[in-house]
């Protein structure tokens, strides 16, 4: 798998979130009908306009609290106090791997995700850092086959 790595600075992040359990695969069917609630209630409209630029676009941020649960954010990039109906969330300076992901949302993420855990994580010599795992969705209609996002791995 082609990556590559980026050093990032600190930096806020503002949006919302939820919680989601890995038992039976809750969070594969959990996260997209969460995206769809934000598509369609204005949420990811705000949060693109909210977009400080430090990365481009919405984010999907993973924090797995332990082997059974996991907050997702559906957040972006924001300097500043954090607006109203939003939480805020630092995400550390790290070094991150980074991987594009081509096709149409949710299944190009998903095969993304299965293949950086099964295949590149056993055989690429880094370690997770232990922070949290973003993924990048440029503001653009990502139910599109030819979309292109990302996923930001924190590694050592």
């Amino acid at each position: 798998m082609q990556y590559k790595i980026v050093e990032k600075e600190a930096f806020q992040a503002v949006g919302t979130k939820r919680e989601f359990s890995f038992e039976n695969g809750e969070n594969l069917a959990g996260i997209p009908k969460m995206w769809e609630e934000v598509l369609g209630d204005g949420t990811n409209d705000r949060l693109v306009s909210l977009n400080d630029g430090v990365i481009p676009g919405v984010l999907g941020v993973c924090i797995a609290r332990d082997n059974e649960k996991m907050d997702y954010w559906v957040a972006t990039s924001f300097n500043g106090d954090h607006p109203d109906g939003f939480e805020s969330l630092e995400i550390p300076k790290s070094k991150w791997a980074v991987f594009e992901v081509h096709g149409a949302m949710p299944v190009a993420m998903q095969k993304a995700w299965k293949k950086i855990l099964s295949e590149w994580f056993p055989s690429s010599g880094y370690e997770h850092a232990g922070t949290p795992d973003l993924e990048v969705y440029p503001a653009e209609d990502a139910y599109q086959e030819d979309y292109v996002s990302e996923i930001w791995i924190p590694v050592k």
